[in-house]
């Protein structure tokens, strides 16, 4: 089926957003958008009305009838009306849920990577072995009351006591929803084969038990989409419709409504797929952090549920520290200062910076969030523990653990950022520095910045499964990611290795489109821009002898890289960054870092 339009809204916890894409001399672009405060709590408790509001916002700009009253006209008739309208929703919280397994490092953590991969904030990772006696894991969960929970455990044919173990504890616990009081709360169990029928009997009367594929059938495999699937479920059928005004949203959608962190990571996942490449993706909100990555074919996310830009703004100087975030400030500030200016943004969440230096405190604060919310991801996307491997004499010597971090930042394609911080930077130097500076890419990295946040509605829009529109709607959300969605910056080129003070670490060859060649040498400790679109450039990259620019030391490449609106960014520092501790050279190589790049000019 041909889709001329396409509406799709995004309930968020503080505003919603709506797109309007059409069908314009035969592909799909994004031609308006609207947006509006969410709806979801008093005077209104109605999501609709927020939904209306910015789908008004979209009529007018686009000078077309699209509702008729309080109904979105579908499918189009002429210039009026959209034919499909689809939603996501982060509304009033998300979706929180609690998973529990046997083994912390074994079943809980895979049941912890279902839950996360399917859009929701994990409360608490419950296990036999987790230290807690069991008083106090029934208190946590009375305490906790979450939207749902994640029970796995045991591979299939194995010992079944223990999950068995932890069925009683939910019981004794009698866990009440968070939302709503008039349903049970739905657990889903994803363990053992052999123990269905004990659960069945532990748990059936007094949850809404759904029964779905084993999470680790055997140690050596994980199997999370069921488990994903039956989340996305739930959270349609209990959690959406406690919430105010969901039941009439849900009847005007065309396509089940997803959790907006599972949108977009399943747009993400999509992408990497298709392209055959390893993605790192973040999304830095008010109140969290997302990071979603696939490497060696594998999707993980991670929240980081106390790290962002407004609510959590304390909690990601309590973690840093205030010499981490000061490190980044490009002026003298007083310490007291600056933990009363970031309060002052906790207390007052809405605001954006008015000056110049709340920029520099903000975007220093910034990279702190996504610094930390990255090594939580890292330790996260591991490979499966418990696994036996074939080990060589060599490995007899390897001290690693069996849990490799997947994530291997020599390997890694491209890098998007996303959320207000990265996507409203007033320029997109600012926006390119502050991904190289938090993410600290390795090798050829390009990078991009989401124009407008509207990853969310792309992945559900690629994500309808109806027969007549699974095609053409993944083509529109495809088209539109890489024509509108995606900013390219550029490429990231970073030599990693040991080097003295001041010595060459690379020497760069560009084969420009206009036909030109540029050369440079780049020290140790420089960043260097060149201007170059985002267009194929023919590049031999030379690094020095005890460097590695991705094909081992000392040697060179010959390849192909794309620049973008900031362009090729070399960057001879460090790996992790190291700033100068005395305030002088602090100063001076920030300075020189940013007048590199032209990240602020109307300072220099």
């Amino acid at each position: 089926m041909e889709l001329r339009s396409i509406l799709a809204t995004d309930c968020g916890s503080t505003t919603t957003k709506a797109i309007l894409i059409q069908k314009i001399d035969g592909e799909y672009r994004l031609t308006h958008r609207g947006e509006a405060p969410t709806t979801v709590e008093a005077p209104f408790e109605d999501v609709t009305r927020g939904v209306l509001n910015a789908v008004m916002e979209i009529e007018e700009l686009a000078g077309r009838k699209i509702l008729e009253g309080d109904d979105i006209m579908s499918p189009q008739n002429g210039d009026e009306g959209v034919d499909i309208y689809i939603s996501t929703s982060s509304a009033g919280g998300g979706l929180q849920m609690m998973v529990a397994g046997v083994v912390k490092s074994m079943s809980g953590e895979s049941a912890e990577r279902a839950a996360l991969g399917a859009g929701s904030i994990v409360m608490d990772v419950m296990a036999s072995n987790d230290g807690r006696l069991p008083h106090e894991k029934i208190k946590r969960i009375r305490d906790l009351r979450p939207d749902m929970i994640l029970l796995s455990g045991g591979i299939d044919g194995g010992t079944v006591s223990h999950v068995v173990e932890l069925a009683e504890i939910l019981h004794a616990a009698n866990p009440q929803p968070r939302l709503g009081q008039n349903y049970k709360l739905p657990v889903i169990y994803a363990g053992n084969k052999n123990a269905q029928d004990q659960i069945r009997d532990t748990l059936g009367d007094m949850v809404d038990l759904d029964i779905t594929e084993n999470i680790r059938p055997v140690l050596e495999r994980e199997n999370l989409e069921p488990s994903r699937d039956k989340i996305h479920d739930l959270f349609m059928e209990h959690v959406m419709q406690q919430a105010p005004g969901y039941k009439k949203l849900m009847s005007w959608t065309d396509a089940p409504i997803m959790p907006t962190p599972g949108a977009v990571g399943s747009l993400i996942e999509m992408i990497a797929k298709k392209e055959n490449i390893t993605v790192v993706g973040v999304d830095i909100g008010g109140a969290t952090t997302d990071i979603f990555s696939v490497f060696q074919g594998k999707f993980n996310r991670t929240v980081s549920a106390n790290l962002g830009m407004s609510y959590s703004i304390c909690n990601v100087l309590a973690e840093s520290g205030l010499d981490n975030v000061l490190r980044w400030v490009p002026f003298d500030i007083d310490r007291k200062e600056l933990t009363n200016r970031i309060g002052n943004k906790m207390i007052r969440p809405t605001t954006v910076p008015q000056s110049l230096e709340e920029l520099f405190i903000e975007q220093a604060i910034a990279r702190e969030a996504l610094r930390l919310s990255f090594i939580q991801h890292k330790e996260f996307a591991t490979s499966l523990k418990g696994v036996q491997k074939v080990r060589t004499i060599s490995d007899a010597f390897d001290q690693s653990s069996s849990g490799e971090s997947l994530v291997n930042m020599m390997d890694l394609d491209l890098l998007v950022g996303s959320g207000g911080v990265l996507s409203h930077a007033p320029r997109r130097e600012q926006s390119a520095r502050m991904l190289i500076d938090s993410f600290m890419p390795e090798g050829i990295t390009q990078l991009a910045v989401d124009s407008i946040f509207m990853m969310p509605q792309l992945g559900v829009l690629a994500n309808i499964e109806k027969e007549d529109l699974a095609e053409e709607a993944r083509k529109a959300a495809l088209e539109v990611f890489h024509k509108d969605c995606l900013i390219r910056l550029g490429a990231c080129i970073t030599p990693v290795g040991k080097a003295k003070e001041g010595a060459i670490i690379l020497t760069a060859e560009f084969s420009m489109p206009d036909g030109s060649t540029v050369k440079h040498e780049l020290k140790k400790d420089e960043l260097f821009r060149i201007e170059a679109p985002y267009e194929p450039i023919q590049a031999k990259l030379t690094p020095d002898k005890k460097m590695d620019i991705g094909a081992g030391k000392g040697e060179s490449i010959e390849t192909t890289v794309y620049g973008g609106v900031v362009g090729l960014i070399l960057d001879g520092r460090d790996r992790p960054i190291t700033i100068p501790t005395d305030s002088e050279s602090r100063l001076s190589s920030l300075k020189a870092w940013s007048e590199a790049v032209n990240e602020y000019p109307t300072r220099n």
